[in-house]
């Protein structure tokens, strides 16, 4: 179903001076102007594009990707403000309204907010709301222990970083487990912790899956033969420095290690860690 907000593919039936026309089914014919369509642009030609509505309220095509789509959240930055609210910056020509009642607290133009995308359902017009709560899932999760998600970085609290989980619940990152650098707005990939009873949500971005396992000890063989068989890390190197130089936690990183000293790829020194003829 074509649906005005979304990205689709859709076919070329007409060209023109001013761009070409595309069969957007029940939507009819909508234009995709000139300075978006690829060149050399055919009839019958697919393409991905999203449908939004233009300063006329009339149902038009891009092939940009907006910084969300409805039934996204994003982290978007105001760019002005006016009458009817403020304007957000997704990355089309035609700015995001997020009117004065869908606000959480006032606008100031050149910040950042994390708002949900949607379509109003009288007029279909597309705006946002930085009112998160009303449009998250109220119905009980039914997340698996070590499932994989698509996770938002929308908050803090005093146990961490509040995430919304696959734009449809909150879930938290305690502090205590997270080991890189995180800011709000960010896109990233987690994974199920525990659901409690009371439906909240624990997360993690790393999990000590074997699968897991194999691709850090992976990782650290490859920065040992890259810096000629030897690196200044132990289990006694700060969390941070670990990080930046593998991109893994530090727990992650000593069962690696523990399981590459096991098998006899390489020795754990006082003073770092150094391949072994075997893994050579």
């Amino acid at each position: 179903m074509v649906q005005i907000g979304k990205t689709c593919k859709l076919e070329v039936v007409k060209q023109v001076s001013f761009g070409v026309y595309l069969n957007a089914h029940e939507l009819g014919q909508v234009l995709l102007p000139n300075k978006v369509t690829p060149k050399d642009c055919q009839v019958g030609d697919l393409l991905d594009v999203f449908l939004y509505l233009d300063s006329e309220d009339i149902v038009i095509a891009t092939t940009r990707r907006p910084l969300a789509q409805v039934g996204e959240f994003a982290y978007l930055k105001a760019v002005a403000t006016g009458p009817y609210g403020a304007f957000l910056d997704w990355g089309l020509d035609k700015d995001l309204l997020l009117p004065f009642g869908e606000q959480h607290k006032p606008i100031e133009e050149g910040r950042s907010y994390l708002v949900y995308v949607h379509a109003n359902r009288a007029d279909e017009r597309i705006m946002a709301s930085s009112k998160i709560d009303k449009f998250l899932d109220k119905t009980d999760p039914e997340y698996t222990v070590g499932e994989q998600v698509d996770l938002y970085i929308g908050g803090t609290t005093d146990l961490g970083y509040k995430a919304i989980i696959n734009h449809a619940h909150w879930g938290v990152i305690y502090e205590n487990e997270v080991f890189q650098k995180l800011r709000f707005g960010q896109r990233l990939k987690g994974f199920i912790k525990q659901v409690r009873r009371d439906g909240k949500i624990d997360l993690v971005l790393q999990q000590g899956s074997k699968q897991e396992l194999d691709k850090h000890a992976h990782i650290i063989l490859i920065k040992l033969k890259q810096a000629g068989g030897f690196l200044a890390l132990t289990d006694k190197t700060d969390a941070e420095i670990i990080y930046d130089q593998l991109g893994m936690s530090k727990k992650a990183f000593k069962k690696a290690i523990g399981g590459l000293f096991k098998n006899g790829q390489l020795s754990i020194d006082n003073d770092g860690l150094r391949l072994t003829e075997t893994a050579e």
